[in-house]
């Protein structure tokens, strides 16, 4: 099963458009972390498929409290460790560097 179909299955979202995005947000997230000084390659390798799919997971429950730190309502309290992609979540990515000689 592929993650568009495992989005829809978790988030019961219609609007495959707002899950597509969520999955090329997180796809970019990892990308960013795991190439930090050099062009990035067009697909993600197959080991951070399942984390994609978390991050994008990540992304879609946080849809309209997006840059939220703090929030307390009916005794019911949420903080974000960041406002976009839990930094637990791209600490799994492990960075390329090259050495410049």
């Amino acid at each position: 099963m592929d993650n568009l179909s495992r989005l829809k299955l978790r988030t019961g979202e219609p609007d495959e458009a707002i899950l597509e995005d969520c999955l090329e947000s997180a796809k970019s997230a990892i990308l960013a972390r795991r190439y930090p000084y050099g062009e990035w390659p067009d697909e993600l390798e197959s080991r951070y498929l399942d984390l994609q799919f978390r991050c994008a997971m990540d992304l879609y429950n946080r849809i309209g409290a997006e840059g939220e730190l703090s929030h307390s309502e009916n005794g019911i309290s949420r903080s974000y460790e960041s406002s976009w992609i839990s930094e637990s979540l791209l600490q799994e990515v492990t960075p390329i560097a090259k050495v410049v000689t």
